[in-house]
């Protein structure tokens, strides 16, 4: 496998490269044909080039892009499609290029990949290729987090054509209409030796910075060898709701070091009922679960200031 830097400069000067767009991502379909060609403006020689119109395909077309040999394969998508495509590279010799064009895009602002299109393709040109750490939840990767609770019961019932509309607006109108019978749960979590018991609705186990579009503490990343694990709030609805609203205007002053956050490289959640799960977005399953770390599993391109553990 090449170094780092090897594939950085193959990106850089022999631009082979192949492009997948969720076209079911929120600004997909309609910007697809722009993404092409901008990235053909920038020089790019595209080996192949696919809008992926039905989800259960994304997996497969991924797979025979990335085994068409290209040193950078683009993902188009919000966090669901970008934590499939990390799925596929983990571990090869090929970078992925972020082009965030989903909901909240919470890996892209975690690596500092910008929203903007032209910004972001900036990026696939000039940057730089770095690894970061994954998670894993039994034995699948995932780039940014697993919801325990009312997350999942969101992202299950969130209408995909509210999402598309409104943005990130659409996960908070959806849990209004939830969480008026929504039961808190019971959660323990077994981590380094030790066990921490939580009544809550919501345990989030981050390996990103950022949730909801908003940064979790100043100090999280996905390159840290670190899981974040913390409850939302307390047994209370109005509790829930209040602690996110803190969440999202205090989370970049907060430390992992404080309270109620666990930063730890592996971790055990049982619940007393069993309870909905969603990876990046996504349903996976229900607990009890296993949540760990695959350390410098993905190759990516990033901003040439990255940093890069």
């Amino acid at each position: 496998m090449r170094t780092k830097q090897e594939l950085t400069e193959a990106v850089r000067h022999d631009r082979r490269a192949a492009l997948v767009v969720n076209a079911h991502s929120r600004r997909g379909r309609r910007l697809y044909r722009t993404v092409r060609a901008r990235l053909v403006e920038a020089g790019f020689t595209l080996l192949g080039a696919y809008p992926v119109e039905r989800p259960g395909d994304l997996d497969g077309v991924l797979a025979g892009a990335a085994d068409l040999g290209p040193d950078l394969l683009v993902a188009g998508g919000g966090d669901g499609t970008i934590g499939t495509a990390a799925r596929v590279l983990a571990h090869r010799d090929i970078a992925l290029g972020l082009l965030p064009l989903g909901t909240t895009n919470n890996f892209a602002r975690t690596v500092g990949v910008p929203l903007d299109l032209d910004a972001a393709v900036g990026v696939l040109s000039g940057g730089k290729v770095i690894d970061v750490d994954l998670g894993l939840v039994g034995d699948l990767r995932f780039t940014n987090h697993v919801g325990i609770g009312f997350s999942a019961d969101i992202m299950r019932s969130a209408p995909p054509r509210l999402k598309r509309i409104a943005g990130r607006l659409a996960y908070p109108v959806t849990a209004l209409g939830l969480l008026a019978r929504h039961r808190p749960l019971r959660v323990r979590v077994r981590a380094e030796a030790c066990e921490h018991d939580f009544v809550t609705h919501q345990l989030y186990v981050a390996n990103g910075g950022f949730h909801a579009g908003r940064p979790i503490t100043a100090d999280a990343n996905a390159d840290d060898r670190l899981l974040v694990a913390y409850p939302v709030g307390g047994a209370s609805r109005r509790g829930l709701l209040g602690a996110t609203a803190r969440n999202a205007a205090t989370g970049h002053r907060r430390s992992l070091r404080e309270q109620p956050f666990l930063a730890v490289r592996q971790l055990w959640v049982e619940t007393d009922r069993p309870a909905r799960i969603e990876v990046d977005g996504e349903p996976y399953g229900l607990t009890p679960v296993r949540v760990g770390l695959d350390a410098n599993a993905l190759r990516l391109m990033a901003s040439p200031d990255s940093p890069d553990r």
